[in-house]
Formats: C-alpha cells, structure tokens, sequence
C-alpha cells in the first residue's frame, strides 16, 4: 500500500494514537507526528531498496561464516 504524499498532521498524529489506545498529551502531538514523518521518510527509503537475489533469513546459518576473506 502506497504512503500518502502528505504530512502527517499533529492532530492525526493525536488522532492514532488514540486509536491505538495510546494517551497522548497535547503539547507531545507535533513531537510525534515529525518523528512519524521521519520514520516515514526512512522506510520509503528502504522500500526502494531491490532484495531479489538476497537469500531469506533462514538460510543464514549462524557459526558457518566464511574466513578465507582477504584483508
């Protein structure tokens, strides 16, 4: 689902966290709705990003790394 191009207001950013069951003080509103934007603006960064040919988590083994690297 695509992000909206807008900003995310102080009062939606009230609005959703009441929503979620969050109490959320006046005077906190515009706080959390420029860090939403910021959180935001990171993860359209890494949407961006192209894992085809990266191999699924669990087919990382733990304790078989390769050390035959040059340094």
């Amino acid at each position: 689902m695509p992000l909206p191009d807008t900003a995310l207001t102080p009062q939606e950013a009230a609005h959703w966290a009441a929503r979620s069951g969050l109490t959320l003080p006046e005077d906190r509103h515009a706080a959390v709705a420029a860090t939403a934007e910021y959180i935001r603006s990171v993860v359209s960064v890494l949407r961006e990003l192209d894992f085809g040919d990266t191999p699924p988590a669990t087919a990382y083994h733990a304790g078989e790394a390769k050390t035959d690297a040059a340094v």
